[in-house]
């Protein structure tokens, strides 16, 4: 019997994919552990293998098609001994019809997403008044609207954040209103469009500037998704510290003399990784995770560290960052950033961690605020290393120092908490070597 490859979900959170390449082709035979297709998720392309042998007979979803929903048919392999397997004729339909939605919401996001919906929404012809209870809109406005017989629900708001106010019913006749209340098909064009636009901005988007219209990758929304969460439910505070390198950049330069007949160089931001990893056992109560009616404290700390890849950030993790040596964690970032910019993450090795580090010194920013990565409590922000006046031994001098700053989840953190957790970052900073203790 025909097998069917269906769309994997390749992390955790996955819930749709872009096919972004297929390696094969129909009448192409493979076996278990062949390379099919590459598939783009929310954080990297990702390779999918054939689980079984066989010789595929029929593409479903042509390459370049995106928000394929995990478990998709994507393709059929049969086996050689399927006399029913289909023939190339019946392969070529899936692949006519599938790619038929993908130039849709590619070039009308306009037309593919919403027309479906609004159909479907006649249930709105019912509760009529419960729409309008549902519309923002001035008192001013409701008054006009119940003295008029006007439908707000039918009426497109000009106010701030879409507030319905007296100037959009000025001139509006009733009958007209609910016409356009009544008629399923063209409201998703003519009423609703300014709504749609919000949702996708760039499709109605026009300027007299000369402009591109860039598509957003599965990564940038999700990364958009994710961090418009993060800022909507988790109650960020921020705690400052300004930490004096100098003995950071003594050890280093130590270090990086005795490790140099084993080709290890040593960067700022693994002896960094070293001290949130330490800070995090040294201060518990910030080692946390916010999980609704449980707070989880992790006794092990492993810190997601922010890379800069094309097209977006990804985080991947360094575990055990608190016991590892600082060598071990220099090989590591530098196999997962290799692999964080070649999409060849597996999804294990960028989601999870107990806290992240992002670190923008090299850009020569002085001191920034990140936003938290959920479930993590804490993401410490990184500004440069830089001479500044700074008090020695009660007498005013010249030292490196750099600007860190905390962010924390209120829910799981409180201040005090996160206070320790800063004095302890500085404090193995300032005094780095209990780092290589």
């Amino acid at each position: 019997m025909p097998t069917q490859i269906k769309m994997p979900a390749l992390s955790p959170t996955m819930e749709e994919g872009t096919l972004a390449k297929w390696l094969v082709k129909v009448g192409d035979k493979v076996s278990s552990g062949d390379i099919m297709a590459e598939i783009e998720t929310d954080k990297a392309t990702m390779e999918f293998e054939a689980v079984d042998e066989g010789t595929v007979v029929s593409i479903s979803v042509a390459e370049g098609t995106e928000g394929v929903k995990v478990g998709t048919v994507i393709a059929t392999i049969a086996g050689e001994d399927d006399d029913d397997a289909p023939t190339p004729a019946f392969a070529a339909a899936p692949v006519v019809a599938a790619p038929a939605p993908a130039p849709v919401a590619a070039l009308a996001p306009v037309v593919a997403a919403p027309a479906p919906v609004p159909p479907a929404a006649p249930i709105v012809a019912a509760p009529a008044v419960a729409a309008a209870d549902r519309v923002v809109a001035s008192p001013l406005a409701r008054r006009i609207a119940t003295e008029k017989g006007i439908d707000l629900g039918a009426v497109q708001g000009s106010g701030p954040h879409g507030r319905i106010i007296k100037a959009d019913l000025e001139g509006a006749a009733p009958a007209a209103i609910a016409q356009a209340t009544s008629v399923a098909a063209p409201a998703p064009v003519a009423t609703p469009a300014p709504a749609v636009v919000a949702a996708a901005p760039a499709a109605p988007f026009s300027s007299d500037i000369p402009y591109e219209a860039i598509k957003l990758s599965g990564m940038r929304k999700t990364i958009a998704r994710r961090l418009t969460e993060a800022k909507a439910t988790v109650p960020h505070y921020y705690l400052t510290v300004d930490i004096r390198l100098d003995a950071l950049l003594k050890l280093r330069a130590e270090l990086n003399a005795a490790l140099a007949v084993e080709g290890v160089r040593l960067s700022v931001n693994d002896l960094l990784i070293k001290a949130l990893g330490k800070a995090l056992i040294l201060a518990p109560d910030a080692n946390v995770s916010f999980a609704g009616d449980a707070l989880i404290r992790y006794s092990r700390a492993d810190v997601a560290v922010a890379v800069s890849i094309p097209g977006g950030l990804i985080t991947p993790i360094v575990t055990g960052a608190d016991v590892k040596s600082i060598s071990a964690i220099q090989k590591d970032m530098a196999d997962l950033g290799a692999r964080a910019k070649a999409g060849k993450l597996a999804a294990h090795e960028y989601q999870g961690g107990t806290a992240s580090l992002s670190n923008l010194g090299m850009f020569g920013i002085k001191q920034f605020e990140a936003v938290i990565n959920p479930p993590q409590g804490m993401i410490m922000a990184i500004g440069a290393g830089e001479k500044r006046p700074y008090v020695i031994d009660n007498a005013l001098g010249i030292a490196t120092v750099m600007s860190a700053t905390g962010s924390f989840d209120h829910r799981a953190i409180d201040g005090a908490e996160g206070a320790q957790l800063m004095q302890a970052f500085k404090s193995l900073i300032e005094a780095p070597l209990a780092l290589v203790a």
